[in-house]
């Protein structure tokens, strides 16, 4: 793939290398254009990482393909695309399917069908990126980035918090709920279990800054349905922060939620909005409730 950026008057003067981290090219991303087949031209002529760029001047980098992971099965699965550009691919993913290989799920991952894909349309890139994960018995939005250098901008825009995402949940009525909350709590791994966490102290060795925000939707006497926003990715931290206000999911026994109405936990992220890096355009992704917990509330 090729990318263009004009030399601006604040980077005149500065290597080339400084242009491209301004620019997202990380050290490994730019190991990989000298080496793997890549080329760095400035105004047309070949140069290399440690040129000293010219206001006006246009720099153009040509990043090599890249090649599907030889460990990670091309499968297929009918997939429900939301959104596809040359950058990302963001699908809405059903609950039961875990998100990327391990021990537990060697196979029939989401990443798995994504390689599936790749292959099936015959994409110049064909290594999977997975930019936003969710945990297996959760569904909907899931992004995926088409190249290195896209998933490297979304992570950045990741840590600065600038990728909005939002759940719908199911959950426990408790009086602990108001109709609209902050929560801002730390969590840890619970003591005596390598899955669990909880919240924790905050002078506990595995505490991490958690901070969810809710509101309330609808609410029944047995179960009430919330519109969540993350705005930090702790593992299980919507889980762990509802279940600490006694509202835990349901479906979700590993926290206290009864399997009686919901035979997963009920999750689903339908919301999700980034300023696209390359666009610059605002993209906005919806999906709807699944199946399971629409019918549940009706």
């Amino acid at each position: 793939m090729r990318f263009d950026f004009t030399v601006n008057a604040t980077q005149d003067g500065i290597l080339l290398k400084t242009l491209l981290k301004q620019h997202g090219i990380s050290k490994n991303l730019l190991a990989k254009i000298k080496f793997d087949g890549g080329d760095l031209w400035v105004n047309g002529v070949k140069q290399n990482a440690i040129y000293s760029v010219s206001e006006g001047e246009v720099i153009s980098i040509h990043i090599p393909a890249e090649t599907a992971t030889v460990t990670l099965k091309q499968q297929e699965m009918p997939l429900t695309i939301v959104y596809e550009d040359d950058h990302f691919l963001v699908l809405d993913k059903p609950a039961g399917v875990a998100s990327v290989t391990g021990v537990n799920y060697p196979d029939s991952t989401m990443s798995n069908y994504v390689a599936g894909y790749l292959k099936a349309q015959d994409y110049e890139n064909q290594k999977v990126h997975v930019v936003t994960r969710l945990d297996k018995d959760t569904s909907g939005l899931m992004l995926f980035a088409k190249h290195g250098y896209a998933h490297s901008l979304l992570d950045k825009m990741l840590q600065k918090k600038s990728v909005t995402k939002r759940y719908f949940a199911l959950v426990h009525t408790s009086e602990k709920l108001e109709q609209s909350a902050e929560i801002q709590l730390p969590i840890g791994r619970k003591e005596g279990s390598i899955i669990e966490r909880a919240v924790v102290d905050v002078e506990h060795p595995t505490a991490k800054f958690a901070h969810t925000s809710y509101e309330i939707v609808r609410s029944q006497p047995h179960f009430t349905l919330v519109d969540i926003q993350l705005h930090t990715g702790r593992t299980h931290q919507i889980r762990v922060h509802f279940a600490h206000l006694g509202a835990p999911l349901l479906g979700d026994d590993l926290y206290g939620g009864k399997r009686d109405k919901m035979s997963r936990q009920a999750l689903h992220c339908h919301f999700l909005s980034f300023k696209h890096p390359f666009t610059d355009e605002m993209i906005v992704l919806e999906s709807s409730l699944p199946r399971d917990m629409r019918l549940l509330l009706e």
